[in-house]
């Protein structure tokens, strides 16, 4: 590995080292989701029985060598353009194993990547994403380090015991202390070459993962939702900090917590709620799903009393949260105190890990991370629907309905740990896209514009770490960020891809994805995407209705020559008014065709009608 940098003592204590040169899918029969599971439903035996995985056995992926570097690799609907190795400081070289040094989850703003480690975290310059070189690295142990980023702020969680306040590296040797640091971190990077901690919250179960929010009528604070899932820390340790049942009104169990910060003063951030949103209406704090199975031949699940991960959508007004037995929504219209709307449980999940929407927030998709993440759960052996992603249409009012589940449609080795895991939408106008980390079973391109048949579109994999030992590894999370996606991979580092044309992805649609561009991308603060008229956004609807036999040929040929030609203002509204009129027809079942589409087109042209 080549020497990525020196490291410097900053003056706010941190260490820091600087860089001089800056489908498997399956419909919901047999086992389907539970709407309210605040007790163990019935199940019918003898339909509890999960499908088994099916799979390509040609499929590339199938038989890669094993290797830590030097793993091989195999690839479809996209191009590797970098594969950066973790820096000096972030990996033990004598061994992928070292879980002190694991990358975690990622953080983007303008030019800069941020990377989580459990060690501290690095910042990447990526103006050109096929060379990206190291800015920055901050030392900070505490695990598990998922970052986010506002402003000239980084968010960074924590919830090892060995995490110091000072960002020391000696760690906490007493089982009390006041030096102890579980919660979140805030750093203000406004100077990257001296990144200060200005802020460090504590929390009773630490930070595993977090959440920024942010509200629409405020612009003075930010948000942040904190997701403790460790043991908690004795009371005195930190005051008020209880390990009791849902009896205990004081219980850390059963909550979040909300931390308001000032963005005029981060340095006075602090938890201003802590919100009980598993409680029923009757009080009771443990209202959700109690712990167990859900009957023989089901999975079980732990009671639901933490959230893993909540994903916020501010532009619906809703957040998405992935909490042990459960899978819930909560109303987000006050940042400050959220409630919970609506619930979920599946008899497929283990453990409820995290969420995602769809741009249009009528469809979230729940991953599960059964085994946790260290054992191989894509066997050929492990049946379809556990570990993997159930698909729920939100219906009016918020009630989530399941549609089907996706899991990776190729089976791992016994020495590669893999489960759904971390991902992102690819903003493709007209489709739902999603890209996701599955470990070490690499990454894979979900389509879900049709819930009920979710398909796969692109990969990369590699071969294990090894052939002989079961080591932790694989892609942490995978994200796109203005036109490329970007993996963080737990024990080689970080790669870098772009989408290529293929049969299930037209240039058109790839370019238009690129085309939206954005300041910041936290994952779980999920931003509302809306496409300018352009050349390609019309072309992407148009190839996606040709694939799909949904547009009469006449009519396709007529769209298609009118955007090669670049056609006039007036051409181009003429043209928009004769498609708006075929989808009166096709409403009426007069004309068969992609009525949705073929009205988003329309927009399209009008629009750039009016650019002209």
């Amino acid at each position: 590995m080549k020497d990525m940098g020196r490291t410097i003592t900053a003056a706010s204590g941190l260490i820091v080292a600087a860089i001089m040169v800056a489908g498997t899918i399956v419909a919901p029969e047999g086992l389907a989701a539970q709407q309210r599971p605040a007790t163990r439903p019935s199940v019918d035996i003898a339909s509890a029985v999960a499908p088994a995985l099916e799979w390509n056995p040609n499929d590339p992926r199938i038989g890669l060598g094993a290797g830590w570097m030097d793993a091989e690799s195999a690839i479809n609907g996209m191009e590797l353009l970098a594969a950066i190795p973790r820096p000096d400081g972030f990996f033990n070289p004598s061994t992928p194993a070292d879980g002190r040094f694991s990358n975690t989850d990622l953080a983007f703003q303008d030019n800069l990547l941020i990377q989580g480690n459990y060690n501290g975290f690095q910042m990447y310059d990526i103006s050109n994403p096929a060379d990206p070189t190291l800015a920055v690295s901050v030392v900070c142990p505490g695990g598990q380090g998922d970052v986010s980023v506002f402003g000239d702020l980084v968010v960074m969680s924590a919830q090892e015991t060995r995490g110091r306040l000072d960002c020391g590296v000696e760690g906490v040797a007493d089982s009390i202390s006041a030096e102890r640091m579980r919660g979140v971190r805030i750093f203000d990077v406004s100077d990257m070459n001296n990144p200060a901690q200005v802020a460090a919250v504590q929390s009773c179960r630490g930070s595993h993962t977090h959440t920024i929010v942010t509200d629409p009528a405020d612009s003075e604070n930010m948000y942040i939702y904190i997701q403790g899932t460790s043991r908690v820390r004795p009371g005195e340790e930190l005051a008020g900090c209880s390990g009791g049942g849902p009896d205990d009104p004081n219980t850390a169990l059963f909550r979040i917590e909300v931390v308001k910060v000032p963005l005029a003063n981060p340095g006075a951030a602090e938890i201003v709620n802590m919100p009980r949103i598993f409680a029923d209406e009757q009080g009771n704090l443990a209202g959700l799903w109690q712990g167990g199975d859900h009957g023989e031949g089901t999975q079980s699940s732990r009671m639901t009393n933490q959230c893993h991960d909540i994903t916020a959508y501010p532009g619906i007004g809703l957040a998405g949260g992935a909490c042990s037995g459960n899978g819930i929504l909560l109303d987000i219209s006050n940042p400050e105190s959220p409630t919970r709307v609506a619930e979920v449980s599946d008899p497929n999940f283990a453990y409820w890990h995290s969420a995602t929407f769809n741009n249009d927030g009528d469809v979230v998709v729940f991953t599960d991370e059964w085994g946790g993440g260290s054992a191989p759960r894509c066997r050929a052996s492990d049946p379809a629907t556990w570990g993997a992603n159930a698909i729920f249409r939100i219906a009016e009012g918020g009630q989530m309905e399941l549609a089907g589940y996706y899991k990776l449609p190729v089976p791992q080795t016994e020495t590669e740990n893999c489960v759904a895991h971390n991902g992102s939408i690819i903003p493709v106008p007209g489709r739902d896209i999603m890209a996701q980390a599955w470990y070490q079973g690499g990454v894979s391109l979900m389509d879900f514009t049709d819930p009920e048949n979710a398909f796969e579109i692109a990969f990369f994999d590699r071969g294990p770490l090894s052939i002989e030992s079961m080591f932790t590894g694989g892609y942490w999370s995978v994200y796109w960020f203005n036109g490329r996606l970007y993996g963080a991979e737990i024990s080689r580092g970080i790669d870098v891809f772009r989408l290529t044309p293929s049969e299930h992805l037209s240039a058109a649609e790839i370019a238009a994805a690129e085309a939206v561009m954005m300041d910041e991308f936290n994952a779980q603060l999920q931003p509302k995407v809306e496409w300018e008229p352009s050349r390609d956004v019309a072309q992407a609807y148009l190839d996606q209705m040709t694939r799909a036999n949904r547009i009469l040929n006449d009519r396709a040929t007529e769209i298609q020559n009118a955007l090669d030609s670049g056609a006039s203002s007036t051409s181009l509204n003429s043209l928009a008014a004769e498609i708006e009129a075929d989808v009166v027809q096709i409403e009426l079942g007069e004309l068969g065709g992609d009525a949705e589409r073929m009205a988003k087109l329309a927009a399209v042209l009008r629009g750039m009608a009016a650019q002209q």
